[in-house]
């Protein structure tokens, strides 16, 4: 019989326990399938499609991979070709997204909306349908295996046509009672505003699919106006120079609207100078409805453990304001309501268990 003690919550000047933080159960609502794919898994697809990879062990891939050079999104954005030339085919996607799926459920994380680009993987000659299916066997494979169920978000892509942004918002229609949630547009913010694209929302959402958009990350308070306005999106992904603008920082704060915050990403696309000078802290302590994300698992080099951690070492997030941060991922998911209010009461029996076993 173990003697072992639970793990405190909050060590040393208030730093909470990875271990807390791993068991604290988390909604990752921002994370991109060609982003977080494993390194061993592009060294074993790489091989089999005949695709020299960077670097040639799992260790030197994953740094190589890992994004701290970058100048802006653009330069951040740039490696994903790397990704991308491995997820051409029906078995790669399922195996990336099963991989994916089974390693946030490791770090705690019970519900996810995982995104991506169909359009990007039919390079290799399958069609957009083909893609979604094999995702969705991925996902859904995990979602039997595994303590999670994961979702998908389309996207759409700001530096395509609008036609094929459409096409994606098609997709999304078609399989929306079928483990898709949601579209998104995705991308360069600069000089390619997003209602450019207004005619691929609003035919997402006369069919009922939510609604997101990257804004303020590659560009200012204008781009998350231009999302919030011009397309009547339901969140805003990072949403990093919203601040900018005080008057619009308080209207997503009276509507509610989530912001999928990316900590880590941000400060390697230089939209924020470090962790510690991240708005997130401004941002919660306003009131606004605020998420931990983790963007790119491989080319931020992150877990949503890691993530809520730097949160809680950089801006003094305790325990508490953590579990109401994993609390906003469950209550602003785009799953449906009946599905998703009984994982996020679940969540908050968890968090009091949790609370309750460390002594806090």
């Amino acid at each position: 019989m173990s003697t072992a003690r639970p793990a405190v919550i909050e060590e040393a000047a208030g730093t909470v326990s990875r271990e807390v933080l791993r068991q604290l159960p988390k909604a990752e609502l921002h994370c991109h399938l060609d982003g977080s794919v494993r390194p061993q898994t592009l060294l074993d697809l790489g091989e089999e499609l005949g695709i020299t990879m960077p670097r040639h062990d799992a260790a030197s891939l994953a740094a190589y991979m890992r994004v701290d050079d970058a100048r802006n999104l653009e330069d951040y954005l740039a490696r994903f070709e790397i990704t991308l030339a491995v997820m051409q085919t029906a078995p790669a996607l399922e195996r990336i997204a099963y991989e994916l799926a089974a390693d946030a459920a490791a770090d705690g994380v019970r519900y996810m909306e995982i995104r991506y680009a169909p359009v990007l993987n039919t390079q290799g000659g399958l069609a957009m349908q083909d893609v979604v299916e094999a995702t969705l066997r991925g996902v859904q494979r995990a979602e039997r295996e595994h303590d999670i169920v994961p979702r998908l978000i389309l996207c759409a892509l700001r530096h395509q046509p609008v036609a094929v942004a459409v096409e994606q918002a098609e997709l999304a229609v078609a399989y929306r009672n079928r483990g898709v949630v949601g579209f998104d547009l995705a991308g360069g913010e600069a000089g390619n505003p997003a209602s450019r694209y207004a005619e691929a929302f609003a035919l997402a959402q006369r069919h009922d699919v939510c609604c997101t958009c990257h804004a303020g990350e590659g560009d200012g308070a204008d781009s998350v106006r231009d999302a919030l306005f011009g397309c009547q999106v339901h969140r805003l992904g990072h949403a990093t120079r919203l601040i900018e603008d005080r008057e619009l920082t308080e209207y997503a704060n009276t509507h509610r609207v989530p912001l999928e915050i990316c900590i880590t990403s941000n400060v390697q696309t230089r939209v924020a100078e470090s962790s510690a000078r991240h708005p997130l802290r401004e941002y919660f302590d306003r009131g606004l409805n605020v998420i931990l994300n983790t963007d790119n698992r491989l080319m931020s080099g992150v877990t949503l453990t890691d993530e809520y951690a730097a949160a809680n070492a950089a801006l003094g997030f305790t325990f508490d304001e953590l579990a109401q941060v994993a609390l906003n991922g469950f209550e602003s998911g785009f799953l449906a309501a009946a599905e998703r209010a009984p994982i996020a009461e679940r969540a908050r029996a968890d968090i009091a268990r949790l609370r309750a076993e460390a002594g806090a």
